[in-house]
């Protein structure tokens, strides 16, 4: 009778590679282990059994490390274009917004599901890196201001987006991703007196990760001030206690707003004359009481105010000045590259949507940067003998 191996507790990356591989050569899974045991066991070359000690030029690059991932709150794929852009496969996907669903299947090819509340962890596939941007209205400058102001809730309060978190913070607990990546807007920080990130940092900490956060103002990346507060969570049973994670520094060399602006805009997008002397007239009411409402007028050799969804109304907060007319909006090209979106991805909706879209979008290269600093972290522990686990599904319980 022949010798029987059991193994527990399979590396996630390990179990993927094993379906994936086998797969492409028709092999079953037992066949499939027992022919790369042999050519461990014949070949010379692999360092599978070799010594422990290892020497920095054996080191495990981050950029070679395969992953895959889930996008939450999706929005139009932002998080998804920097995961994949450094080696990240998606294998799930939800976003509510059809217009936001509408892009994201244009750019990504797939239609994301709905409605995070009616899915179900257990129908969510195996990943690596959870991603998602959720909902910061409720908890932004903008958003409470208005809310207050109509008399509705905010932050947790708000009943539609502000708890949305805590079905985010269920499929963490029943999917257990070895890494957690999220995004949200400074005021979350500081919102009801830093009572609402100490809910979710302590929810976040009770799933037993390890929690860092930090604001990134994009303006390293891109040109314009875009301040949201990036968290990175590590599996604690996983990567210990005390993962050697760090934030990255913004690029030496910053891009200039002179730098994503079309040549020969449409003229539809200069602003009428009524519309000019209104923010005008606005603005210096406002400043005759002491507020700072007003327009932007936008610098091409400096950076632009942050983008917000509401840019479709008017244009105030970023205008582009013109010799001799009134200055225009941007375009939602312009938008997109200002947020640093590529031009080969094709704007499938109406302006208005397109400026709620990217004014509601994270950065990519800001979340590239990030995301490398994760798969630094998955490299030292790559580096030190053990892979990630696998998983522990509610498919698995």
């Amino acid at each position: 009778m022949q010798d029987q191996l059991l193994i527990r507790k399979v590396p996630h990356t390990v179990r993927s590679w094993i379906d994936r591989e086998r797969r492409q050569r028709g092999m079953t899974q037992q066949e499939f282990i027992l022919s790369v045991l042999e050519q461990a066991q014949t070949s010379e070359e692999l360092p599978l059994f070799a010594s422990a000690a290892r020497s920095t030029s054996s080191a495990i690059a981050p950029e070679s490390i395969p992953f895959t991932f889930t996008d939450f709150f999706a929005g139009i794929g932002g998080f998804r274009i920097a995961l994949e852009r450094i080696g990240g496969r998606c294998v799930f996907s939800s976003e509510w917004d059809k217009y936001s669903q509408r892009t994201y299947h244009a750019w990504h090819g797939e239609m994301p599901e709905g409605d995070i509340r009616k899915i179900k962890p257990a129908d969510i596939p195996s990943h690596d890196i959870l991603a998602a941007g959720f909902p910061c209205q409720p908890f932004s400058i903008a958003g409470v201001s208005k809310r207050q102001a109509l008399g509705y809730a905010h932050g947790f309060r708000d009943k539609n987006q502000g708890n949305l978190f805590f079905s985010l913070a269920t499929i963490i607990q029943q999917t257990r991703p070895p890494v957690a990546f999220l995004e949200n807007v400074k005021n979350l920080q500081s919102h009801n007196q830093g009572r609402t990130w100490e809910v979710i940092r302590r929810t976040l900490e009770d799933l037993d990760y390890v929690v860092f956060d930090r604001v990134i103002d994009a303006a390293g990346w891109v040109p314009q001030h875009r301040e949201r507060v990036y968290i990175v969570c590590f599996d604690r049973k996983v990567f210990g206690s005390k993962p050697p994670f760090e934030f990255p520094e913004p690029p030496a060399e910053k891009p200039t707003l002179g730098s994503i602006l079309e040549k020969n805009p449409d003229p539809k997008y200069t602003l009428s004359d009524h519309l000019w002397a209104y923010l005008q007239e606005y603005a210096a009411r406002h400043k005759a009481k002491g507020n700072g409402f007003g327009f932007g007028l936008a610098d091409r050799a400096g950076v632009t105010r942050t983008l917000s969804a509401r840019y479709f109304k008017d244009g105030s907060e970023i205008l582009i000045p013109q010799e001799g007319k009134s200055p225009r909006r941007l375009t939602p090209r312009e938008c997109a590259r200002l947020m640093g979106f590529d031009d080969n991805l094709k704007i499938a909706v109406s302006d208005t949507q397109a400026y709620r879209q990217f004014g509601n979008a994270v950065v990519p290269p800001v979340v590239e940067a990030v995301a490398k600093q994760i798969l630094k972290v998955i490299a030292w522990h790559l580096e030190k003998g053990c892979l990630l686990k696998r998983t522990k599904t509610a498919r698995a319980n």
